[in-house]
Parts: structure tokens; C-alpha cells; sequence
């Protein structure tokens, strides 16, 4: 050990007990599930969720409106979720919003876009909590606090800060991909209208037959990509900062209803342990080449809230909210995010709001849950316990058949995912500059890279990013660097 490492102070939970790790989850095998005993990192997320009071911990300034689903193509085969069955319509709402920003916070800056769905089916509400991005910037839930702290205010200035944001990044070089669409062309949307949203997590989809697939939803715009420079995105903050909220009200009160196509990628369960990249890995994608896109449905939003704070504020998504037909993946940030997001609620507006308005479910409830603050719908038996004998509701086990899941054993470890045949950190955003973009979309990546890292980064830091962009493409990140040392 160095002299300036034993100067560092190590990691402890609030109670003074020194942290075994910052970035890992203790999961069964570096691609089992995590364990509920890993107390840390429980500790970070409840500790996280309640950080705000009332506003989001993340993703607080949106827009939203409801809307209809409506299925065009047979899928089947693929899912015995009601939603999903031929000709079903199914109402639904929509919230679409930044990230990092405050209430107040201009809709352009520089941000991923949050792209949450709530389907109110005949099986009780199934929420789709993505972004407009297919990957993340980190793949373990215990770094994801870490991650939007660095995005935030300091402390001690109260300022945004993009040293924080760099030294992060470059300490974490599994952001490489995500930073890579975030510093493009869609790292700033023209409107909600005129971007993607993506399921990003990896889920189970499971037919009436009992056969499972793996499932990554695509949901795209009908009105086409478009997108803001920073030059446009800068001076629309200062002229109109509510610039998205307006166009989507706007837009469907005029009688100019959005949609987007639905698609998911399907890949069969036997294919997961030995395709060549970890297909649970939030900072992958399936490569449309192995698995193409197949059509679902469409989603039109047609009504405006007619309050605000009711029906977009106090609106509930959640990822745990899976209908009959939907489970989980390995994928750890999802399973992080099954306990993180429903916590969040019950602190932010109280444990009984999935009464309010936007969170109510159009099919019947029999919940045993009663009592709480705000509570105003009566408990559904008054015997409220289970089993009982005296008609209280049991449970279904019909409509899911046998458990719907994967199988893991292994160590106890702390690990990434196991590694496959191409993975690596820096390959599909390497991919994506060269093969996706165009000249003109690499200029403006280069020329947004140049100009962030010009303001306010402190030199190693800087010198870490330079080589950051140069692992991605060399380049690429020699242009970066040309640009920043050049003034």
C-alpha cells in the first residue's frame, strides 16, 4: 500500500462500519442475483430515495399525458401478457423528463431523457420505467447514487460542476457507451415528440405454453429523430426553458396527437449464456443484426392532464410493476431498481399512492394492505391477514403457472458480470463512432465533447477524459484533444 493510498479514507455505512465495496453488489455468482443481506447497499439506495423532499431524487422536471396502446401485431407466441394479446387496446399514461436537472431546470440542457409508461391493464398496471437512450452509464445499482450525485450541485457551492461529472465518468469506464449517445446528436431532442424511448433493461417475457424469451423494447418516435445543437439548445434555455413541457401540451390540445411504434428484440432463452456479449449488461445492446426488431403495437397520447400536479406529479412508476406474462432479467440494475423505485414513492408522496389518480389501477384490487396517512380507500377485507378463512383474497397462482424466473448458484462475490466473447467497455461506443455516426454527427460529437470538457475540468481529470475518448475511437479523442489544447 502507497503512502497517498493509506491517506485515503476508507468507505463506511452511516453507522461507521467499513464498506467492502463501492461499485459491486454481493450477488450469487458474478451473474446471479443480489442478496438481500447486502445491507450497504440497501442503505444507499433507501438513504438515496430519500434525499429530496418533495421533488424527484432524479428525473423531477417532466411532462406527461394519457394515451391509448394499441396492439398491431401477433406477438403471442412470445408473451401471455394481456396487454400484448392480438387487437387489445389498453389506456395508458406517459411521463417523459430530464434527469439531472431541478423543477425549475431548462428542458435543453444536455441530459438523458426519462420515457415512463404505465399500461392500465385487466391484470393491474404493467410500468415500463426506461430512457431514451438502449444503455446506462453504470451497470451495478450500487453505483448509480454515486453516479447522479455527480451529475447534481456540489455541496459546497451549490453549482453543477463538470470536473464531477468527468472525474466519474473517466473512473468509469463502463460509461463509455452511454456517454457516447449523451455528448451526440440525441443528448438534447428537439421535443419529447421527436425522440425514441427504450426499455434498456433486459426482460423475461413468458408464453401461455410456459416457454420463455429474453426481450428488449425499442419504442420510436412516428415523428421522426430530431434533434437541437448545443448552440440551439443553449439559447432556447434562456428564451423558453419549458420549451418541451409546452410543445407536448401544445401539440396534442391542437389536435396533433404523437405516437410511437413499439418493437421488442426476442432472444430465445437457451441463446443468454452463450451469446457473445452479456445480454443482461444495462451498458450493452443487442446488435439488430443477431436479433431483429419485431412490431408490437402503437402508443398515441391524446389527452392532457387536466391538472398537473394530480396526474404528472404525483404519477408512480415502477419497474416492480409486473403483470402476468413480464418478469425480470438478471440484469442488476433492474433488480436494484424493483426495490429503489417503489420506496421512493412511499417516501415522496406517501404509502398509499397507488390510490392517487394517475397510479390507480382499472382493474379490481384486493389488496391486503391498510391504514397509513392518506389513506381514503378501506381496506378490501376486514380481516386483514393471510391465509384466513373467511373470504379474504388469496393468491392466483393460476395466471402466472409455475414460477417464471432463471436459475443462478455460485459464490457470494462482488463482481462485474462474468465476461464473454466481445465484451469490453470501450467496443460498442468504438462501434457506434465509426459505423453509426456520419462525418457531420462526428464533428458535433467532437465539438460537444471539446466544449464540456473546456469548462471548468480540472487538468488530470482532463487528461483522463482525453484518453477516455481516444479507448472509445484514437481519432476521435485526438480531435477531442486538438480541440481542447487548441483553445
Amino acid at each position: 500500500m502507497t503512502e497517498a493510498s493509506r491517506k485515503i479514507p476508507y468507505t463506511t455505512s452511516n453507522s461507521g462500519i467499513p464498506v467492502e465495496s463501492d461499485e459491486h453488489s454481493l450477488t450469487v455468482s458474478a451473474d446471479g442475483p443480489i442478496l438481500l443481506q447486502d445491507h450497504y447497499l440497501i442503505e444507499k439506495m433507501a438513504q438515496f430515495n430519500r434525499e429530496r423532499v418533495p421533488e424527484r431524487v432524479v428525473h423531477a422536471k417532466g411532462a406527461g399525458a394519457y394515451g391509448v396502446f394499441q396492439v398491431t401485431n401477433d406477438v403471442s407466441q412470445f408473451t401471455r401478457a394481456d396487454l400484448f394479446q392480438p387487437g387489445r387496446r389498453t389506456r395508458m399514461l406517459a411521463r417523459f423528463s430530464t434527469v439531472a436537472g431541478e423543477q425549475g431546470s431548462p428542458d435543453t440542457w444536455r441530459d438523458p431523457r426519462g420515457f415512463a409508461l404505465k399500461f392500465y391493464t385487466e391484470q393491474g398496471n404493467y410500468d415500463l420505467v426506461g430512457n431514451n437512450t438502449p444503455v446506462f452509464f453504470v451497470r451495478d445499482p450500487s453505483k448509480f447514487q454515486d453516479f447522479i450525485r455527480s451529475q447534481k450541485r456540489r455541496p459546497d457551492n451549490g453549482l453543477r460542476d463538470n470536473d464531477m461529472q468527468w472525474d466519474f465518468w473517466t473512473l468509469s469506464p463502463e460509461s463509455a457507451h452511454m456517454v457516447t449517445w449523451l455528448m451526440g446528436d440525441r443528448g438534447i431532442p428537439k421535443t419529447y415528440r421527436h425522440m425514441n424511448g427504450y426499455g434498456s433493461h433486459t426482460y423475461l417475457w413468458v408464453n401461455a405454453g410456459g416457454e420463455k424469451f429474453w426481450v428488449k423494447y425499442h419504442i420510436k418516435t412516428d415523428q421522426g429523430i430530431d434533434f437541437l445543437t448545443q448552440q440551439e439548445a443553449d439559447e432556447l434555455a434562456g428564451r423558453n426553458g419549458d420549451a418541451h413541457r409546452r410543445d407536448l401540451f401544445e401539440s396534442i390540445r391542437d389536435g396533433n396527437p404523437p405516437s410511437w411504434t413499439m418493437y421488442v428484440q426476442v432472444m430465445p432463452f437457451e441463446d443468454a449464456p452463450e451469446y457473445r456479449f452479456n445480454p443482461f449488461d444495462l451498458t450493452k445492446v443487442w446488435p439488430h443484426g443477431d436479433y431483429p426488431l419485431i412490431e408490437v403495437g402503437r402508443m398515441t397520447l391524446d389527452k392532457n392532464p387536466d391538472d398537473y400536479f394530480v396526474h404528472i406529479e404525483q404519477a408512480a412508476f415502477e419497474p416492480s410493476n409486473l403483470v402476468p406474462g413480464i418478469g425480470p432479467s438478471p440484469d442488476k440494475m433492474l433488480l436494484g431498481r424493483l426495490f429503489s423505485y417503489p420506496d421512493t414513492h412511499r417516501y415522496r408522496i406517501g404509502p398509499n399512492y397507488a390510490q392517487l389518480p394517475p397510479n390507480r389501477a382499472h382493474s379490481r384490487v384486493s389488496s391486503y394492505a391498510k391504514d397509513g396517512p392518506m389513506r381514503y380507500e378501506p381496506a378490501a377485507t376486514a380481516r386483514p391477514y393471510a391465509p384466513n378463512s373467511y373470504g379474504g383474497p388469496a393468491a392466483d397462482l393460476a395466471s402466472f403457472g409455475e414460477p417464471a424466473g432463471w436459475r443462478a448458484a455460485g459464490e457470494m462475490v462482488r463482481a462485474a458480470y462474468t465476461l464473454r466473447a466481445e465484451d469490453d467497455d470501450w467496443g460498442q461506443p468504438g462501434t457506434m463512432v465509426r459505423q453509426v455516426l456520419d462525418d457531420a454527427a462526428r464533428e458535433r460529437l467532437v465539438s460537444n465533447v471539446g466544449g464540456h470538457l473546456k469548462d471548468g475540468v480540472s487538468r488530470a481529470v482532463l487528461e483522463r477524459a482525453v484518453q477516455y475518448w481516444r479507448n472509445v475511437d484514437k481519432d476521435l479523442g485526438d480531435r477531442i484533444a486538438a480541440q481542447v489544447n487548441g483553445g
